[in-house]
């Protein structure tokens, strides 16, 4: 029954692979998504190629460390990391991930239709400005907004040797929010578009969570005011697809490097405590409860941190 159920994920995940969303899976798989080839050709960057296909800057470099960003060889293969392990957190709302650089949208079902998760790449707050994990919610929605600048990025400018920063920045295609501003209950913090698409997945912005102009344009239209937000740190994330388990990894963020200055071990700890929660959980089984970790495949995986959910039991 299980294999069924793994063909016929398959099967979906490959039809709406290019689709804005997935049809959610049950709560014992984890994953969704595919993971495509495409062909880079002389007219486009790497990042002409991740901006099309809704790929953060980096999540694209990281799955493509041989493949030149600014000049890919004609035809050259170049991996489009599309598929996900869900962060572990509720599936609500929207959920962002800080170290993948990645929010999803769980939006609520309309009456006689499948639920379904989106997922966007975004950008994060620099080491120095840092986005802040934990628990809010969506409180206002503005299109076309004006931005005041605080006063901290004022001095920042100044110390920089940059032009003052105005008072205020009316809506228009220099101003840092782009057309389309959610903002959150955390005071000062916005999801919002942007005037420089090409950092998009990377750590550039003050705090905020900037997105593609198409992508939040997108989300403006179905996010409503109150959706809750979760903000989590998760470098490390486990999933099931059946009796199998896959892990996914990333660069953990610069402040927590001390951290995971001994990455396998990290990881076997996260391993060790997902294993513990699956095994007396509702959707436990013999086969997960005995799990057999494939040394070589984790090992591979925590080597290349590149972002790809990866197979590690045998």
């Amino acid at each position: 029954m299980r294999s069924i159920a793994i063909l016929f994920f398959t099967l979906l995940t490959t039809t709406l692979a290019q689709a804005a969303s997935w049809i959610l899976p049950p709560s014992d798989i984890d994953i969704f998504g595919q993971v495509t080839v495409v062909a880079a050709s002389r007219e486009e960057t790497l990042l002409d190629i991740a901006r099309r296909y809704s790929i953060g800057q980096d999540e694209m470099l990281l799955a493509n460390p041989l493949v030149d960003r600014w000049l890919p060889p004609e035809g050259a293969e170049v991996v489009i990391p599309g598929r996900y392990i869900f962060p572990h957190a509720e599936r609500t709302g929207l959920v962002v991930n800080l170290p993948e650089m990645r929010l999803y949208y769980f939006p609520k079902a309309g009456k006689g239709k499948k639920p379904v998760v989106i997922t966007y790449p975004i950008s994060i707050g620099r080491m120095d400005w840092r986005t802040p994990l934990g628990r809010t919610s969506i409180i206002r929605k503005q299109k076309d907004p004006t931005w005041t600048p605080p006063q901290s990025l004022k001095d920042e400018a100044i110390a920089a040797g940059n032009p003052p920063l105005p008072n205020i920045v009316p809506p228009g295609p220099n101003n840092p929010l782009g057309r389309h501003a959610l903002y959150l209950g955390t005071a000062g913090y916005l999801i919002h578009g942007t005037d420089k698409p090409f950092g998009i997945g990377m750590r550039v912005t003050h705090g905020c969570l900037r997105m593609y102009p198409e992508d939040i344009e997108e989300l403006f239209d179905q996010v409503p005011t109150g959706t809750p937000v979760q903000l989590v740190n998760q470098p490390i994330k486990l999933g099931w697809l059946a009796d199998s388990l896959f892990i996914e990894l990333h660069p953990p963020l610069e402040e927590d490097e001390h951290q995971y200055a001994d990455y396998m071990q990290k990881a076997r700890e996260v391993i060790t405590s997902f294993l513990e929660r699956s095994a007396s959980g509702k959707n436990a089984s013999p086969t997960r409860k005995n799990i057999i970790i494939d040394e070589l495949a984790l090992e591979l995986a925590v080597f290349e941190k590149n972002g790809i959910p990866v197979l590690i039991s045998k």
